[in-house]
Parts: structure tokens; sequence; C-alpha cells
């Protein structure tokens, strides 16, 4: 069976690039339980409470806010890739051999 030649579909496409959200996330929540860390253990505490619940406290605290403050972060950084976002035209190229749906 002969190879047929079909003409290029050509489309225009947005090109941008942004961030993912997750690794935002997370990156904040950890910033948020070493903030927590040095809060509990760095600085003189009342001596009525232990220090690991301290900890615990302060690590819901901080962490959550960690979290959201690095959700921000990724929401201005989309909003900066929306306003750098380019303009391409991309075009199918055609394989070479026909799919014969085998693999090599």
């Amino acid at each position: 069976m002969a190879f047929e030649e079909t003409p290029a579909e050509r489309r225009e496409v947005t090109v941008r690039r942004a961030p993912k959200y997750v690794p935002f996330l997370i990156l904040g929540g950890l910033v948020g339980v070493v903030v927590a860390a040095l809060v509990a253990y760095g600085l003189p505490g009342d001596e009525t409470f232990d220090r690991g619940s301290v900890f615990g406290f302060f690590m819901v605290m901080f962490g959550a806010g960690g979290a959201l403050l690095g959700a921000v972060a990724a929401l201005l950084l989309d909003r900066r890739s929306v306003k750098r976002q380019q303009r391409a035209i991309v075009e199918a190229v055609p394989d070479s051999e026909p799919d014969d749906g085998t693999a090599p």
C-alpha cells in the first residue's frame, strides 16, 4: 500500500509557562513548619507548657499559613505567565511510515 501525502494542518496555539501549584503548597507548608520549630524551640516560653505541644500548635498555624502564602505566590506567577504568553503556529507532520499497530 502506497503512503499518501496529506496536506499539513496548521493551527495557532498559545504557549506559556504556568507554575504547578502542589510544589508551591508543599514548599510553603515546609517553610511554615521550619518557622514553627524556630519559634517553639528558639524563643523562651512559659514553663507550664511542654515545648512539643507548643511546636504542634505552631506547626498547624504556620504550616497552614505557609501553604496559603505558597498558593498566593503560585497564583501571582500564573498571572504573570498569562501576561507573557505567546502565540505560535504549529504544523502537523505526518509519519514517514504508516502505523500498522505493532510495536518495533
